[in-house]
């Protein structure tokens, strides 16, 4: 999400800079319904109004957002994904804080938390997820955990997400499970940008089924991504 806007205000601040006469339609064109949302994120990204930049007319002082290059070798064939809107869900599970480079810890974070599924005071089903939230410019904080019916009785040091109502794309992963990261590649980079939607900016999730083995890696499971309205 933080990309994508520095992105977009990127190319505006170009836009601007070579001299562009109507900031309302550089607002619209990347994506903001009115002069005031654009000059308020404009001036979070770059810490100066669009006027100022365009009069300024100097590229030099700022650090803008370039393209990412993107890794072909990662990209993987996804079947189209089905749209529904998800139950509200109370998550309970444990926490880790990962970059968007490394997560390598999160297979050790699941052996962690394999003693606690089934066990918990108040778990409904058997369904095991995987959430991603709190996300920033360094990286997210991910949650391995269970549905559960309430947040009470909790054994300590455990972490709680509450996730909303909200309309999700829901894509398959029948691959092992240490292909995913190439399945949420794919979503990223190349499903998105194909589609036309917007991410919102709410929790995403891996759902692990009861037919999931976690012995094996092997199983269907469901990464579920947050759509805007």
């Amino acid at each position: 999400m933080r990309y994508v806007r520095g992105r977009r205000l990127t190319e505006a601040a170009r836009s601007l800079a070579a001299g562009a006469p109507d900031i309302l339609t550089v607002a619209l064109e990347a994506g903001y319904g009115s002069h005031e949302a654009f000059t308020r994120a404009f001036r979070e990204q770059f810490q100066a109004t669009p006027e100022d930049f365009r009069s300024a007319g100097n590229l030099s002082h700022i650090q803008f957002v370039e393209p990412i290059r993107m890794d072909r070798s990662m990209l993987i064939q996804l079947d189209p994904p089905r749209f529904e809107e998800n139950d509200r869900l109370l998550i309970a599970g444990l926490s880790s804080r990962y970059t968007f480079e490394t997560s390598e810890g999160i297979p050790r974070q699941w052996q962690r938390f394999e003693p606690y599924i089934g066990n918990l005071a108040g778990q409904i089903g058997p369904e095991t997820y995987g959430v991603s939230h709190n996300f920033d410019g360094s990286g997210f904080e991910y949650i391995a955990g269970v549905k559960v019916s309430h947040f009470a009785a909790l054994p300590d040091g455990f972490a709680t997400v509450r996730i909303r109502r909200q309309r999700y794309a829901v894509f398959q992963h029948g691959q092992h499970v240490s292909m995913l990261r190439r399945t949420h590649y794919t979503i990223w980079n190349k499903w998105l940008p194909d589609s036309g939607k917007l991410i919102a900016d709410e929790p995403n999730f891996e759902r692990y089924g009861k037919q999931f083995d976690p012995m094996t890696g092997t199983g269907p499971i469901e990464v579920w991504m947050p759509l805007e309205n």
